[in-house]
């Protein structure tokens, strides 16, 4: 049956000589792979920039739930984020964003309000003209609230590690659980509070943010023992040394 959702592109393989598959995270669907046929010829391949990660776009497609790979009928850009792919930062965020997505999000799990927010979240990057280096950190720290491992809130400063296995703040270092130091606790309880607009103020030099993004995708990789190894991480780090 055909079916018309938006669709958000995460990653995408070389299936034939002509053609692709692509993971798209859709806001009815969930992610799912979808087959594109004569992708790669040189007709259509002029199209194939569209289906890079963090492309916004919307699909016709014919959906069966049994099937593992979709077949795609018809497609339009929704939005490009033109400026992310403009700008070295933005797109090896979008990269590493996108890997990160493709990771943890599953089939079965379509949800309109984590689709609006990746959504929303791609187009403030793509329209930010500058402080969007902490952009990463607090895109993540939101996106644990939606998969099921919100962090708590600190209330009190004395409490001064961040458990990663509970996700609370507490005044002792856990015994026999992973923990963050003082500093980068801190750190942590001001990325878990911040908007978008405010990322900026928290001041960061390159190291320090490095060691509170791995603190991070380790807190994720607790909670989704699933998570694959970021391969996108490195470049990144040294982007924004």
């Amino acid at each position: 049956m055909l079916h018309k959702t938006k669709g958000i592109i995460l990653h995408q393989i070389k299936y034939t000589d002509s053609g692709v598959i692509v993971q798209v995270y859709t806001r009815d669907f969930g992610r799912q792979s979808i087959m594109i046929k004569g992708m790669r010829n040189r007709k259509s391949g002029k199209h194939n920039v569209l289906f890079q990660p963090m492309f916004i776009l919307d699909l016709i497609f014919y959906y069966r739930e049994s099937r593992g790979i979709q077949m795609l009928k018809e497609f339009s850009v929704s939005y490009s984020p033109a400026e992310i792919y403009a700008d070295v930062k933005k797109s090896c965020i979008a990269v590493f964003l996108a890997e990160i997505l493709a990771s943890v999000l599953k089939e079965e799990s379509p949800g309109f309000e984590l689709f609006d927010y990746i959504e929303n979240s791609i187009k403030y990057l793509d329209k930010s003209e500058s402080g969007f280096a902490n952009f990463h950190i607090v895109f993540l720290a939101g996106l644990s609230s939606f998969l099921g491992f919100e962090p708590g809130t600190r209330n009190d400063p004395e409490k001064k590690y961040f458990d990663l296995l509970n996700g609370t703040f507490v005044s002792m270092p856990p015994m026999n659980t992973p923990y963050a130091d003082p500093h980068v606790s801190d750190l942590l309880a001001e990325f878990f509070k911040v908007s978008f607009d405010k990322m900026g103020s928290i001041p960061m030099t390159g190291s320090l943010r490095n060691e509170v993004l791995e603190t991070i995708i380790r807190y994720f990789s607790i909670h989704l023992p699933g998570l694959k190894k970021v391969n996108s991480l490195d470049i990144l780090k040294e982007i924004f040394i």
